[in-house]
């Protein structure tokens, strides 16, 4: 998969956050607190890939991709915690949290990569 092919499904990725919190349930304090926690953690992927591909250096690279891994980690558990408090359409975060689990071993595989070749 190329950098642009990765952005792409980053921003589809936060774009179906952000869908999915606004259609959270608007009456409970609970959903509006956890919505707007996903949304933060959610989008922020996107948003840090694109800073990765412009890193300076290899490690600067690597640093990034940590926050995309870190950012894909939080909202997984986020995603858990709605499918536990079930607070949203099982069926839908069912291909969320697929998604998310994709985008998490795609980018752990960017970073074994760069980590193997820093190493040599």
């Amino acid at each position: 998969m190329d950098a642009n092919e990765l952005k792409s499904r980053l921003k589809q990725f936060a774009l179906r956050i952000m869908n999915l919190a606004d259609s959270m349930p608007k009456d409970k304090v609970s959903s509006w607190a956890i919505a707007k926690q996903i949304v933060r953690s959610g989008t922020s992927p996107f948003a840090n890939y694109r800073a990765a591909c412009r890193a300076k250096s290899d490690k600067d690279f690597l640093n990034k991709l940590k926050m995309v891994i870190e950012e894909l980690d939080e909202t997984g558990g986020w995603l858990e915690l709605i499918e536990e408090y079930s607070i949203f359409p099982q069926e839908k975060l069912a291909l969320i949290t697929k998604e998310c689990d994709e985008l998490t071993r795609i980018i752990q595989s960017s970073i074994n990569t760069i980590k193997s070749k820093l190493n040599d």
